[in-house]
């Protein structure tokens, strides 16, 4: 690697549970979350409240765990992403990438033990692998590198990237997983499509929260560059939100909701594009791929898909790659003859 910068690389994901019996502390450690239940003046209750909600939560969870594998899949998937980056950032940079959960292993503090281990570094690059900001991901996870990581004099330049929501090359990922479910209908023209986000508390946004802002954003992006590409794209679509939790106003229109009204309307098709994940976890696996499916079907909709996350598809990890080497300075124009081949599969229908 004579030659070349060596750059740590930070790749920041929520977690999930590893097996059943992690189910508990990882629910603790998100409700510990200041930035996921915010009280203010009341912040002595956290613990407490922590450990009471992960108490009553855990049983029904582990439950939605033990439908799709007993154990939550994105520490696997992130760990196919995080390979996939190094091997296209190797004849560039001497890259170091580590993995970095918020809420369960690999944590913040073993990415960074891991981090120091490998000695000199040029530079680091923090990635949240999270394409829309906000408080409750994004934030959290970079003020937990600053606390644990801290600022250590001399160290090398860091540089973060805390969005990705328009890159031209994550959309043309989410477009190419949309077109390849497009074909599983005799019309895709007409059926409903559906994207769906997690949702956020609506006091979040009042405080000035990006989020549904670049949800929105990404969502028309899509939406233009898929009516280019693919002659049968649907000419409906709806944004809505999922995984509320509490009592407290979240952003709107839920899902479940709007699968029930489609329903009352008459719609008998509808593809659902989770639009905020990039790999499969419970949100997508359980609450779309069996709770809203089931929801579907209860209200007369007869064919119901759900697009596969963009997970380490070729264009998801050239966005990655052009991110990463845009941090440091290094600017790669992808060749009509890579970027076609990372197209593949996107011809119109």
């Amino acid at each position: 690697m004579a030659g070349k910068k060596r750059i740590g690389i930070v790749l920041f994901q929520l977690g999930g549970p590893d097996s059943p019996e992690a189910v508990k502390p990882f629910l603790f450690n998100l409700f510990l979350d200041p930035d996921i239940i915010p009280l203010g003046p009341f912040g002595i209750l956290r613990r407490p409240i922590a450990k009471l909600i992960s108490s009553r939560r855990s049983i029904p969870v582990a439950g939605k765990y033990a439908e799709i594998g007993g154990r939550s899949p994105i520490g696997t998937l992130t760990e196919r992403q995080r390979i996939r980056l190094v091997e296209a950032l190797l004849p560039h940079i001497d890259p170091v990438a580590l993995t970095a959960m918020r809420y369960w292993h690999p944590f913040t503090s073993e990415a960074v033990e891991a981090l120091r281990k490998a000695g000199l570094l040029h530079e680091i690059v923090l990635l949240p692998l999270y394409p829309h900001y906000s408080y409750a991901t994004t934030l959290s996870s970079l003020k937990e590198w600053r606390r644990v990581y801290g600022n250590p004099a001399g160290g090398p330049p860091e540089h973060t990237i805390d969005h990705f929501y328009d890159h031209p090359l994550y959309i043309q990922a989410l477009v190419q997983r949309i077109g390849s479910m497009l074909r599983q209908f005799a019309d895709s023209s007409r059926i409903h499509l559906l994207f769906s986000a997690h949702g956020l508390p609506v006091s979040l946004v009042e405080k000035g929260d990006p989020y549904p802002k670049q949800i929105e954003a990404t969502v028309r992006m899509v939406c233009e560059l898929g009516v280019k590409q693919y002659s049968g794209w649907p000419r409906t679509h709806l944004l809505c939100y999922q995984s509320r939790v509490g009592p407290a106003k979240w952003l709107q229109p839920s899902l479940t909701e709007t699968i029930e009204q489609l329903g009352q309307e008459g719609v008998k098709e509808m593809l659902v594009a989770p639009i905020s994940f990039v790999t499969e976890h419970i949100e997508t696996l359980h609450e779309i791929n069996i709770e809203a499916r089931e929801e579907a079907k209860r209200h007369g909709i007869e064919t119901f898909r759900m697009m596969p996350a963009v997970g380490d598809s070729p264009l998801f990890i050239a966005a990655l790659k052009d991110l990463v080497l845009r941090a440091v300075g290094i600017e790669e124009r992808p060749s009509p003859a890579s970027l076609a081949s990372a197209q593949m599969g996107t011809p119109a229908l």
